[in-house]
């Protein structure tokens, strides 16, 4: 059952997946337009879920289930991935590349090759204070508050320590 994501509770169990581009509005539109009605016949073994999607920055797809409602199933968690994949296929993006970080640049997502981080950081294009997108988190309430972070307060810090040593 489709629920406004701002309904949902801070134990929300999330999933966050990024474009690997950012998407048109038009593409946002079209995503928030399909998407809700496969939310809304989105059940566990034949028991209805509550959840909502909720698209970030043009770059995050976030599928968000109350699991105080009722629980997901291995299957149906594997539904929601289907859609995701579909939509890319559709649109032509990858929502499931982890080997890029995602930083934000002047309100905008940009992304940056895993590999690159360490001389990024030894060149001062990320600075400690620099905002990442930590896209691991795991509940509602962890998307509110830590998805946004500090590269130094985040899995980056140890590029921070070795450049200062």
């Amino acid at each position: 059952m489709w629920t406004s994501f701002d309904k949902l509770p801070d134990t929300a169990r999330t999933w966050v997946y990024q474009s690997s581009r950012p998407l048109t509005e038009a593409e946002v539109a079209a995503i928030e337009k399909d998407i809700q009605p496969a939310v809304d016949n989105w059940a566990a073994h034949g028991t209805p879920l509550l959840g909502s999607v909720q698209l970030r920055n043009n770059r995050f797809l976030i599928i968000a289930v109350d699991e105080g409602h009722h629980l997901p199933s291995g299957c149906s968690i594997d539904a929601s991935v289907r859609w995701v994949r579909e939509i890319g296929l559709a649109l032509n993006t990858d929502f499931f590349d982890r080997s890029v970080a995602f930083l934000s640049q002047d309100g905008v997502a940009h992304t940056l090759p895993l590999p690159q981080v360490k001389a990024a950081v030894a060149d001062g294009q990320i600075t400690p204070e620099t905002t990442i997108f930590n896209n691991l988190v795991a509940t509602k309430a962890e998307l509110e508050n830590n998805w946004q972070v500090k590269a130094g307060d985040s899995w980056l810090k140890r590029y921070f320590n070795r450049a200062t040593v």
